[in-house]
């Protein structure tokens, strides 16, 4: 092939306008990341694995657990008195502050749940595994999002949807691997959750943006400009220019740019299919309550996330909504009702729908926040809250999570927090831990699910984390 004219493809895109779907999507064409190789040199799951795929219903900004799955009466009968301990929190907190919700047992296992999630509770309560002992290393949001999505609080690492697609490959050449759906924007640490960072720039999180129902605003470009055979021949045009500069500096990035071209063509067969809820029965869409004014986000969200582990994506995640998160230091009561009943039918319809499709068995749903929140109320901060006193701090030392399918052991209680619902005090599960776990239950020994950068061996769990055997079937 001759010899190119000196023209970046920079320019070529900006001169052309080519038309490629999702240019714009973070894991489509990824900022520069540190990509260390354009393939995954793992070679499958090191043992049978129970669970395909997981689906990661993030609670961003911190739910209470003892105003969801972890019930503490004493705390209840000290509401509005100083508790008998001392506890070590973030800010100046003061009397202890019982939750305002009751709570209610569910299912043949008699699992206890708050009324903000009964609907799921009602559902699913014999399928979920719920951890109740699960602590984090820092009452900070930012350092407990990276933990949580990343396995490291300090430095942007890849992003456990990255690790498990490294691990695992694709199952739909024609959608990423790895997506992230997210209303209103980038929750804290922004795509920092998502990254790939020294993986593969091809592994990295494709965000969507799921305030927007056209499927021309939720998945920007899925609807080619050009017809097929013009459009091809415009993409071996550029794959070649591609091929040729790649070639000349042997960057390991640009493998996974070159890679991502190829992915954002094929994905104008499969993206509109996979995002578009309105294929499915009217039925299945009042299920999840996709035309609720108040919830509809997420019902969309969960619906969606269904339609996308179903097409072989490996890794969904799901955030509430990155401006109004479960950060409630004021008005607890009214904000966390507010998030959850937006979120508790989706949750319990998917759940259901999962299981009545044969998916459950095979899919992995992680429930969680970044930490939890504290047993007292939270005394006024300028800056924090407006002074009600009817909110809670960060609480890190103990907190809730679950999880359901995928090989998990349903209708189980793992753990306990003290009587006050503050600190993990038995079968303590760290968020190392939690993703050892997760690994495990796809075929992953975590600790050899590595990768080579700068001299080391990386791996999700870094130096830490065991695979908790009783949260496993």
């Amino acid at each position: 092939m001759p010899s190119l004219p000196p023209l970046s493809r920079r320019d070529f895109l900006a001169r052309t306008g080519t038309g490629l779907p999702l240019l714009g999507l973070a894991g489509v064409l990824a900022d520069e990341a540190e990509a260390g190789a354009p393939n995954s040199s793992v070679s499958g799951p090191h043992f049978p694995a129970k669970a395909k795929r997981v689906i990661h219903i993030f609670c961003n900004g911190g739910p209470s657990q003892v105003d969801t799955f972890d019930p503490k009466p004493e705390l209840s009968k000290y509401h509005g008195k100083p508790l008998p301990v001392e506890l070590k929190t973030e800010r100046r907190t003061g009397n202890a502050f019982g939750s305002p919700f009751t709570f209610a047992k569910y299912g043949e296992s008699g699992l206890d749940a708050s009324e903000l999630f009964a609907k799921t509770a009602a559902a699913a309560a014999d399928d979920l595994c719920v951890i109740r002992s699960t602590y984090a290393n820092q009452p900070n949001h930012e350092p407990s999002f990276l933990l949580m999505n990343t396995g490291e609080s300090r430095l942007p690492r890849p992003a456990m949807g990255s690790w498990v697609t490294y691990g695992l490959g694709s199952e739909n050449r024609n959608l990423p691997g790895f997506l992230v759906l997210c209303p209103n924007g980038y929750p804290t640490t922004g795509a920092a959750n998502w990254r790939s960072a020294f993986l593969p720039g091809s592994l990295q999180g494709s965000y969507v943006d799921t305030r927007h129902r056209e499927i021309e605003k939720l998945v920007a470009n899925s609807k080619p400009t050009l017809p097929d055979d013009a459009q091809r021949r415009q993409l071996e045009f550029l794959q070649a220019m591609n091929a040729e500069h790649a070639a000349e500096r042997r960057d390991p990035r640009l493998e996974a740019r070159i890679e991502s071209f190829e992915l954002a063509y094929r994905m104008q067969a499969d993206a509109a299919d996979a995002f578009d809820i309105t294929r499915e029965p009217q039925h299945v869409q009042a299920a999840y309550g996709c035309e609720r004014k108040e919830g509809g986000i997420q019902s969309r969200q969960l619906l969606i996330a269904r339609r996308l582990v179903e097409r072989g994506v490996r890794f969904v995640q799901v955030y509430q909504d990155a401006g109004q998160p479960w950060d409630h230091h004021d008005n607890l009561e009214r904000g966390h009702r507010r998030l959850a009943g937006q979120l508790d039918q989706p949750l319990a319809a998917l759940l259901t729908d999962l299981r009545q499709r044969g998916l459950l068995e095979e899919t992995l749903v992680l429930w969680s926040g970044e930490f939890g929140r504290t047993p007292v109320v939270e005394m006024p901060v300028a800056g924090v809250n407006g002074g009600t006193k009817t909110g809670r701090d960060h609480n890190h030392y103990g907190f809730t999570t679950f999880l359901a399918g995928g090989g998990t052991r349903g209708g189980y209680v793992h753990g306990r927090t003290d009587e006050f619902g503050f600190k993990a005090i038995e079968d303590r599960v760290h968020v190392h831990d939690l993703h050892a776990t997760m690994l495990h239950l796809l075929g992953f020994d975590h600790k050899r699910l590595t990768y080579r950068y700068a001299g080391r061996d990386f791996r999700l769990t870094d130096v830490h984390g065991h695979v908790v055997e009783e949260l496993i079937a």
